[in-house]
């Protein structure tokens, strides 16, 4: 009787709209303001939930840690202060509706209006304008043209540093109109005409939430930066959080010029002399590919005059036959990741191969006892990468670690000093991330590989390395048999088990449904030996499977990608598919 009292008292002089709700979520009373918020002739005996959207458990939730919720009613927005009515269990519930329509509106306002800096570079620049021809020109017009006209629509401001390169300012709410447009410039770009056989693509990096205009132009630097270091053709967000990736639909363009190998190269010897000792290290679970390339390296030290030694941890089987053959020689020096650790010193050198995100590699903590670190890499870049690089030369065109090693022995010794092994292992490590050729394979590829063909590369032994045993074969052999076909073009398959080789399998049973017609991307997803889920992604240009990978936690290119997750197989490839549709 009291309560009821003081209820009928606060619903009658409140003055802000106000309900109360029963543990049951019904409306017991009402002020006569709550008509402001709902347009009924009543409200009492409503349910709570009917009326707001809001179940009585979030109600309940937020009184208890007298925290707001919010609701827009009437082209007004309300936020909803709860309050238990009394302390017994059991109590009702005051819902005050206090209208915050016009601070949300100034919110909004100064949000929209806030500066955002854009870097706009048009990729391969050189290579379009190689010469002086009339088409040339007219290329380099009309990509300008674009660029003006792209932002006099968004009624922002544009200055040319440089001939490839362009820096725009623009607000808040224009990023928002592009993000919903999925940056349409893109695909105009990638639309005009070339003499080339390879189209225009833009690298656009955007920065913004910084304190300062100083602070948005480093953002927007960063952002550019890793848009190149990913291919181009795409936008990269980055705030004060994390990066966001748009675009990304074309392979990086193959550079005709290789000075910069030559640059890297003789950079890389001159900091090995500098250096107490050389360690080189690759991913987790190296491949052909970082261990071929790391041979390489350790020629490039040897001929710097150096002793190096390789890093190298835990690996599976496919890898056998290739490290007891390089083992058998005598000639290098392998060590563990511990004992690298109690070598080094501050004046030693790490070189990595094959990865550059910290998460990946054979052992951070090496990196982190050492003053100079090396990368060298072929992945699209990532927003996390090892910090502190003296050389970084991730070079996301080429096909493989192991060909930028290549390219770059071919200026710091001689044919003859590269030995039989390396020779092999740098094939080797090419044919894995091509499959053999058949992807992702350019010019510089089939020059790397005639040089290591020269130098005394034998095919036969390096198709010995890619030989799968029994149990493999059929695992893969069951994979594709089991492969479902989706009608967009996407083929997915589970390979059965816990296999200590899944990653590999998965990687083949992947590239084999490639050749199937009409597939143009597979999914394939086993668990490893410890119970995780790796996917293996392919495509064949037309799906980024690399954007599809990192939003499962994993990476890799335009059309070789992967993840490991704890996600079951059949969970995970129903979320690809779900993410494939949601994405398009």
């Amino acid at each position: 009787m009291y309560v009821g009292r003081i209820e009928r008292l606060l619903a009658y002089y409140t003055p802000v709209p106000m309900c109360i709700v029963n543990p049951q979520g019904k409306v017991t009373r009402a002020s006569q303001k709550i008509a402001e918020v709902f347009k009924y002739d009543g409200i009492v005996d409503y349910d709570i939930f009917a009326l707001t959207g809001i179940k009585i458990q979030e109600i309940e939730e937020a009184a208890k840690e007298d925290t707001p919720l919010y609701i827009e009613r009437n082209d007004k927005i309300f936020k909803i202060s709860c309050t238990f009515l009394g302390e017994t269990e059991g109590a009702s519930i005051m819902m005050y509706f206090i209208d915050v329509t016009a601070y949300h509106n100034i919110k909004k306002m100064y949000n929209d209006e806030k500066v955002c800096l854009a870097l706009v570079n048009i990729d391969n620049y050189d290579e379009l304008t190689a010469t002086e021809s009339e088409s040339e020109m007219a290329i380099s017009s009309e990509t300008d043209k674009l660029i003006r006209d792209w932002v006099a629509e968004m009624q922002a401001a544009v200055i040319r540093y440089r001939d490839p390169l362009y820096e725009i300012v623009m607000t808040q709410k224009n990023l928002e109109k592009l993000i919903e447009g999925k940056f349409e410039i893109l695909d105009k770009a990638r639309a005009m005409e070339t003499e080339t056989d390879f189209p225009v693509t833009f690298s656009i990096g955007i920065g913004l939430g910084g304190k300062s205009l100083a602070e948005n132009d480093d953002y927007a630097q960063d952002a550019l930066d890793l848009a190149r270091g990913r291919g181009g053709d795409q936008a990269v967000i980055k705030n004060v959080k994390d990066f966001e990736y748009y675009g990304g639909k074309t392979q990086s363009v193959e550079k005709s010029n290789k000075g910069k190998s030559r640059i890297i190269a003789d950079a890389l010897k001159a900091l090995m002399t500098q250096s107490s000792k050389v360690f080189i290290m690759g991913h987790k679970n190296p491949d052909m590919d970082c261990f071929g390339a790391s041979l390489g390296v350790y020629r490039i030290a040897l001929s710097a005059g150096k002793e190096p030694y390789i890093v190298l941890g835990e690996y599976n089987e496919t890898m056998n036959d290739i490290i007891n053959d390089t083992k058998m020689t005598g000639n290098y020096q392998i060590i563990s990741a511990e004992r690298a650790l109690n070598m080094a010193d501050d004046k030693s050198l790490v070189i990595v191969l094959d990865a550059h995100r910290p998460s990946v590699i054979e052992s951070l903590e090496l990196v982190e006892r050492v003053e100079k670190l090396a990368v060298i890499d072929h992945h699209r870049k990532a927003g996390d990468v090892l910090p502190n690089q003296t050389i970084s030369y991730i070079e996301s065109y080429a096909s493989s670690a192991s060909e930028l090693v290549t390219e770059m022995l071919q200026y710091v010794v001689e044919k003859k000093q590269l030995s039989k092994i390396e020779a092999d292992a740098l094939l080797a490590g090419i044919m894995l991330d091509t499959n053999r050729f058949a992807v992702k394979a350019g010019v510089r590829t089939f020059e790397a590989a005639s040089w290591l063909k020269r130098s005394g590369a034998d095919l036969q032994n390096v198709r010995r390395y890619f030989q799968a045993n029994a149990d493999n074969f059929r695992a893969r052999a069951a994979g594709v048999a089991n492969a479902k076909i989706l009608e967009n073009g996407i083929a997915v398959s589970i390979c059965e088990g816990m296999n200590i080789n899944s990653q590999i399998i998965n990687s083949q049973v992947a590239d084999e449904l490639l050749t199937i017609k009409g597939v143009e991307a597979s999914f394939v997803a086993g668990k490893d030996e410890n119970g995780l889920t790796t996917v293996s992604a392919r495509s064949l240009g037309n799906i980024n499977v690399q954007r599809v990978m990192e939003a499962f936690g994993g990476g890799g290119h335009l059309n070789t990608a992967g993840t490991k997750t704890d996600i079951p197989p059949e969970q995970i490839l129903n979320d690809i598919v779900e993410f494939l549709e949601t994405s398009q």
